[in-house]
């Protein structure tokens, strides 16, 4: 009887979400647990079937990592974000757009669905601009110059070809890779690149799912789970540090979203078990919920 009373807490919820656009970013850990892949897949899945829209946007730099170290080549990373030279952006090539994007789009498929892979270059998806050097501010608080190499700044969204395939009914699956005009390859951040899209396919939901539960006041403090907050929460969180590292540019994609036509965004753990259909089925959640605004309450 338990099993039927959760079906039915799930109704309202699947009524609500049948036809809308969820964005759902994954990191590159996901793929270090092929249980918590499998199981991650199978949820995704789930939501697929009951009549939403899942667009899937993975990153992958532990293993881009992992992989430079075996073959020598020397990484950099200011402000949680990768300087990425030319022998570092052919390895992202190999590992985003050829393994990891192939892993996932084959975990769907032993899901029950059909997924399909793309890179940025893939139906002119995502059009990028090689950027400049920019100042950024670093942990210790001063400041440098720094020229990123051959990453990129979204510049347009093609959400013709997302539309396409997600009226076919088919899981688009996309690597952290964009596109120049004239077919250039560049590194673009994974959460940047699920921002842009939540925005541009006017999603409902962003799921940014992380190796921790959710959002932490106090900085690696489980027992501090912020459940639900706004924009203004967020900001504070950035200036008293709570929010840092790489944590910082999730959160930066999620308040852009937020304040650019998303509704909601929504904080996970990639590796709780169902904790994604938790967070979409039930009152309770079992992340953080953030919205706009809070006095415009919560909905389903």
């Amino acid at each position: 009887m338990d099993r039927v009373h959760n079906l039915k807490q799930a109704l309202p919820y699947i009524q609500q979400h049948r036809g809308k656009i969820f964005v759902i970013k994954l990191g590159g850990r996901i793929f270090t647990k092929p249980e918590a892949l499998r199981s991650l897949s199978q949820d995704i899945v789930l939501l697929h079937n009951v009549g939403i829209h899942v667009v899937v946007v993975h990153g992958g730099g532990p293993q881009l990592n992992e992989l430079a170290n075996r073959l020598d080549v020397p990484q950099h990373i200011v402000g949680g974000r990768r300087v990425t030279d030319e022998q570092t952006l052919d390895l992202a090539k190999m590992m985003f757009r050829g393994k990891l994007n192939l892993e996932l789009v084959s975990a769907l498929r032993e899901a029950g669905a059909q997924a399909v892979g793309l890179s940025g270059n893939d139906g002119s998806l995502i059009e990028a601009t090689r950027r400049h050097p920019v100042d950024v501010v670093k942990e210790d608080g001063s400041t440098t110059q720094v020229d990123f190499g051959h990453v990129g700044d979204i510049a347009k969204i093609n959400t013709e070809v997302i539309t396409a395939l997600t009226q076919a009914n088919f899981v688009p699956v996309i690597c952290s890779l964009g596109a120049t005009r004239t077919g250039g390859v560049l590194n673009v951040n994974a959460d940047t690149i699920a921002q842009h899209l939540a925005i541009a396919l006017g999603a409902d939901k962003l799921f940014l799912l992380t190796d921790q539960q959710g959002l932490f006041e106090k900085l690696g403090d489980p027992s501090s789970l912020v459940s639900y907050c706004d924009c203004n929460d967020l900001e504070q969180m950035i200036q008293s540090k709570a929010i840092s590292g790489g944590m910082k540019p999730k959160i930066l994609a999620a308040l852009a979203a937020l304040k650019n036509g998303v509704n909601k965004v929504h904080m996970v753990s990639a590796f709780q078990p169902s904790s994604l259909l938790l967070e979409v089925f039930t009152n309770e959640g079992c992340g953080t919920l953030i919205v706009p605004h809070k006095h415009e309450g919560v909905e389903l």
